[in-house]
C-alpha cells in the first residue's frame, strides 16, 4: 500500500471543509463505484460520482427485477427425501451428497440497474479546477460537490433523493465569473426509448428482462443469461426534468443542454410496474407511466428549497432518534478525507472515535435510505447496483445476508424500516407452502431455501447441479420468522403481532414436521451447516448430514418464540403444548474436542477451519437462547469456536463476529473486530500497489465482501448497539461488552426489549446517569456497574438514574 499520508490535503475553506463528525468528505471525484456516494428514499437510489467537468449518477429502483411471478415447482420433488435419507442413516455422505441435488429447482431472478444520469459541465478549457470538494452529510442525507475554475467561479451541486416528494432532486449553482453551462444524457444498458415531455423533460421508457440466470451460472453464456420479451417482465419510465430561471433549455441528440442563468434544478422520477409479488407486471401492473408523471409534476412545482426542507425533516425524524459520542478525534486526523482517515486508522491503529461513531450512524443512513417500500427489503446491496449481472443476483440471501440487513432495525430505533422485511415474510410464507410439500413432502406450513428475490421464491437453488453446501438449505423459513417475535419485542405491537403470527406459527409447524428421530430425540435430516463442509475419514469434503447443530438452533429459536408469541396472544394451547414437547426433545448442543460447539451430529474437521459462516452460533446470536448465565458451558464453547475461527474475515462475517463477541461480554474482542471490519480496502478497479483486496470497508465506507455487500454495514452498527445495550423482555443491561478504547461516551436513543428506550452517559468505563423511558409502560431490572435497579414506568414515562461513584 502506498505511504497513507501521500497526497492529503486539507480542504480548502473556499469550498466547504470538515464539517462535523457526520459528514463523510473527499478531495477528488469518484472514479468507481467504492468511492462513490450513495444517496437513497427507500425505493429511488443513485450513486453519486461528483466529477468536475463530467458527472455521473448512477439510478436504481428497488422494484427493477428480471423475471415474472412464481409458479411454483411443476414437478414433486419430495419422493427424493426418503433415498437420501436412508443413505444417511447407511453413513453413505458421499452418496447422500449427490443425492441431495435431486432436491433442488430454480434460481433466483437479477436485480437490475435503471441507468445513469450523465452531466457535462461547460468548464472544459476554463483552467484547472482547485480546492475540490466532495461531501455527503449523513446527518441531513444530503450530498454536494463544489469546485472551481481559474477565473474563481465557484460551482455548486446538492444532490438528495426525497421521500416525502418521490424524487431525487439536484441543484447546480454558479457564483463568480461565469454563467451555468451543462447537458444532461441518460443512458442504460436496459432496451429503452427515449421522448420528451412538456418540451423540457426527457422521457426514457424500458423493460426488463422476463427471466434471467445468475452471474456464476456456467451452463448458459453471459450473453444469454437475459431473456427479454417486449410483452414480459417489468416496465419502467425515468423522467428528468430541468427548471432554471435565467436559462435558456434545449432538446438535440437526446440531451437536454442549459446555459445561462445561476441556478438550475435537475428532478428525477422513476417508477415501475412492479404491482406485488404475485401479479404480472404487465397485464396486472402499476399505472407506471402516470405515476412517474405525478410525481415529477408535483416536485416540479416546488422550489429546490422546499423539496430540501421536506426532505431533511422526514429524515431526521428517522436518523435524529439515536445520537452516540465516543470521544473526539484529533483535529489533524479529521480534517483528512475520509478514505486517507480509513487508510491511517489501518495501518497505524491510530485512534479515531468519531470514525467509529461515524460508520456506526451510516449503517443507519443506509437502512433508511434502502428500506422503505413495502413488502421488498433491502438486498444483497441495499439499492444500488450498476450490474446486469450483479454479484450473487444482488439477490435476497437468507442463510445470513437478508437477516443481517435488519440486525440494527430495532436496537438503532428504526423500526418502521424492518416493516418492508416482515412483509416480505408474508409473501414467502405464500409461495413456501407449495416447496414445503413439493420438495419435502411436508403438508403443515411453509419454508424457504438459500435464495429469494423480488417474486419471493422460496424454492431450493441449483437446477440438480449446485453444490448443496449452499443451495441444498431449508432453514430460512425458521431464521426469518424470528424477526416477527423480535419486533414484537421492542415494540409491543399486539396488532401486529396477531397479524402477522400465522407466518410465525406456520415457519415453526414446518420445523416439527420435517425434524426425525434419531438415538432417542429429534433432529433434521438432510441437512447443511451454510455454506461450511466437514471432511469425511478419506478426507473427502461433504455438506450433506444429518443432525446439523445450526439446523437445530434455529428449529430451537423459531418454536420458542411461536410459542411466545401464541402465549401472549392467547390462542393456539394445541400448538403450544405440540411445541414445547418438540423443544424438550430437540437434539442439545454438543462441545467437541477442541472445546469449541460441535458443528455437525459428529465431531468431524472442518474442510476450512476458519470458516467466514458460523451459523451454529446462531442460538447466541442472532438468537438469544445461549446466554452466558443459563448455558455457561456452551457460551464458552462459542467463545472457543470464534478464537479458532480467527480474526480474518468477510465484511459480513465480520459484522457478526462483533455481535457474537459482544453477546459474551468480551468487549475487547469485540472492539479488535470492529476495527477490522474498518479495515481499508481499495476499489475492486485498483491494481498494483494500490490494491487491497479482502473484507472490509471501501472508501465510500460501504461494506466489502469483497465485492460489495451492504450486510457488513448493518452488522457492524448492530454491534455497537449490542456492545453499550443487551436486553431481554424482563432485563436491560448497559455497557455489557464496553471495549476500554471508549472509556468515556455517551448514547441517547437505543432500544430494548420490553419496549424500552435507553440512553447512557460513562466515565472510566462506568455509568454515571442513565434514562429509560416507555411509551406503553411496563417493568424491567437495569443492570450497571454491578448493580442492579427494578424499574417501573406509566406509559409515556422517562425516568434518569443517577449512579452512585464506585
Amino acid at each position: 500500500m502506498r505511504n497513507v499520508f501521500a497526497g492529503v490535503a486539507i480542504v480548502s475553506a473556499t469550498v466547504g471543509a470538515y464539517a462535523g463528525d457526520l459528514v463523510m468528505h473527499y478531495d477528488r471525484p469518484a472514479r468507481y463505484f467504492e468511492e462513490a456516494l450513495v444517496i437513497g428514499n427507500g425505493k429511488l437510489g443513485a450513486t453519486v460520482y461528483g466529477g468536475i467537468e463530467d458527472d455521473r449518477l448512477s439510478l436504481n429502483d428497488i422494484t427493477l427485477w428480471t423475471g415474472m411471478p412464481e409458479k411454483g415447482s411443476e414437478n414433486d420433488l419430495s419422493g427424493n427425501v426418503g433415498k437420501v435419507r436412508r443413505l444417511l442413516d447407511a453413513e453413505d455422505y458421499a452418496g447422500a451428497e449427490n443425492a441431495n441435488k435431486s432436491l433442488q429447482g430454480h434460481y433466483s431472478e437479477n436485480y437490475q440497474p435503471l441507468g445513469n444520469l450523465r452531466i457535462s459541465y461547460g468548464t472544459s478549457g476554463h483552467g484547472a479546477a482547485g480546492g475540490f470538494y466532495r461531501g455527503l452529510d449523513i446527518s441531513e442525507a444530503v450530498a454536494t460537490t463544489r469546485s472551481q475554475v481559474e477565473d474563481g467561479t465557484a460551482y455548486t451541486r446538492e444532490y438528495l433523493a426525497s421521500s416525502p416528494d418521490s424524487v431525487i432532486a439536484i441543484r447546480v449553482t454558479a457564483s463568480g465569473n461565469r454563467p451555468l453551462e451543462f447537458s444532461l444524457g441518460f443512458d442504460s444498458q436496459l432496451p429503452h426509448e427515449v421522448s420528451w415531455r412538456k418540451g423540457s423533460e426527457m422521457v426514457i421508457d424500458g423493460y426488463a428482462a422476463a427471466h434471467s440466470y445468475p452471474v456464476y451460472y456456467g451452463a448458459v453464456p453471459d450473453s444469454l443469461k437475459h431473456e427479454y420479451d417486449e410483452d414480459r417482465g417489468i416496465r419502467f419510465r425515468t423522467i428528468v426534468g430541468v427548471d432554471a430561471p435565467q436559462s435558456r433549455i434545449a432538446m438535440s441528440d437526446g440531451r437536454l443542454t442549459v446555459k445561462g442563468g445561476l441556478e438550475a434544478t435537475i428532478l428525477i422520477s422513476n417508477e415501475t410496474s412492479f404491482n406485488g409479488f404475485d401479479k404480472d407486471p404487465v397485464r396486472s401492473g402499476k399505472d407506471y407511466k402516470a405515476i412517474a408523471g405525478r410525481n415529477i409534476d408535483n416536485a416540479a412545482a416546488k422550489s429546490f428549497e422546499e423539496i430540501r426542507s421536506a426532505h431533511v425533516s422526514d429524515y431526521k425524524r428517522l436518523f435524529g432518534r439515536v445520537s452516540l459520542d465516543l470521544g473526539e478525534t484529533d483535529r489533524r486526523i479529521r480534517e483528512m478525507p475520509t478514505d486517507m482517515q480509513l487508510r491511517l486508522y489501518t495501518d497505524s491503529l491510530q485512534s479515531n472515535p468519531e470514525l467509529e461513531a461515524l460508520y456506526f450512524q451510516f449503517g443507519r443512513y443506509l437502512l433508511i435510505s434502502s428500506s422503505r417500500t413495502p413488502g421488498v427489503p433491502a438486498n444483497l446491496q441495499g439499492l444500488w447496483n450498476e450490474k446486469l449481472l450483479p454479484p450473487w443476483s444482488c439477490n435476497y440471501t437468507t442463510n445470513i445476508n437478508l437477516e443481517e440487513n435488519y440486525w440494527p432495525a430495532e436496537n438503532t430505533n428504526l423500526p418502521e424500516l424492518h416493516m418492508p422485511l416482515l412483509d416480505f415474510i408474508g409473501n414467502l410464507a405464500t409461495n413456501g407452502r407449495d416447496t414445503a410439500r413439493k420438495f419435502y413432502g411436508v403438508e403443515r406450513g411453509w419454508c424457504l431455501g438459500h435464495n429469494s428475490d423480488i417474486w419471493a421464491m422460496t424454492n431450493p437453488v441449483g437446477l440438480g447441479a449446485g453444490d448443496p453446501m449452499w443451495a441444498s438449505w431449508n432453514m430460512g423459513g425458521a431464521w426469518l420468522a424470528s424477526h416477527i417475535w423480535e419486533h414484537y419485542a421492542y415494540t409491543l405491537d399486539r396488532d401486529f403481532l396477531a397479524r402477522y403470527y400465522p407466518y410465525l406459527k406456520g415457519a415453526a409447524e414446518f420445523c416439527i414436521d420435517w425434524l426425525v428421530e434419531k438415538d432417542g430425540v429429534l433432529t433434521t435430516s438432510p441437512g447443511t451447516s451454510p455454506e461450511n463442509r466437514f471432511l469425511l475419514p478419506d478426507g473427502h469434503p461433504v455438506a450433506t448430514s444429518y443432525g446439523t447443530t445450526s439446523d437445530n438452533a434455529m428449529i430451537r429459536q423459531c418454536l420458542m418464540d411461536a410459542g411466545a408469541a401464541a402465549k401472549t396472544l392467547g390462542v393456539d394451547s394445541g400448538f403450544i403444548a405440540e411445541a414445547d414437547s418438540v423443544l424438550r426433545r430437540l437434539a442439545p448442543y454438543r462441545i467437541g474436542k477442541k472445546g469449541s460447539l460441535q458443528e455437525w451430529w459428529h465431531d468431524w474437521e472442518e474442510s476450512e477451519p476458519a470458516h467466514r459462516h458460523q451459523s451454529h452460533l446462531y442460538g447466541l446470536y442472532p438468537g438469544n437462547h445461549i446466554r452466558r448465565d443459563s448455558m455457561p458451558e456452551i457460551a464458552d464453547a462459542c467463545h472457543r469456536t470464534l478464537e479458532l475461527r480467527g480474526p480474518d474475515a468477510t465484511g459480513w462475517s465480520t459484522g457478526w463476529r462483533v455481535n457474537l463477541y459482544s453477546r459474551l461480554g468480551d468487549g475487547e474482542m469485540a472492539y479488535t473486530i470492529y476495527r477490522r471490519l474498518l479495515k481499508y480496502i481499495s476499489p475492486d478497479e485498483y491494481v498494483g500497489d494500490d490494491a487491497v483486496r479482502g473484507g472490509g470497508t471501501y472508501p465510500n465506507l460501504l461494506d466489502a465482501h469483497s465485492p460489495f455487500q451492504i450486510d457488513g454495514n448493518f452488522g457492524g452498527t448492530a454491534g455497537v448497539a449490542e456492545m453499550l445495550v443487551q436486553s431481554t423482555m424482563t432485563d436491560i443491561y448497559l455497557l455489557p461488552a464496553l471495549p476500554a478504547q471508549w472509556r468515556d461516551g455517551s448514547v441517547a436513543g437505543l432500544r430494548a426489549r420490553g419496549g424500552f428506550t435507553v440512553g447512557i452517559d460513562w466515565k472510566n468505563g462506568a455509568v454515571v446517569s442513565a434514562t429509560i423511558g416507555s411509551e406503553k409502560g411496563g417493568c424491567t431490572k437495569l443492570h450497571f456497574n454491578g448493580t442492579s435497579v427494578d424499574i417501573e414506568l406509566k406509559p409515556g414515562e422517562t425516568r434518569r438514574i443517577n449512579a452512585l461513584p464506585r
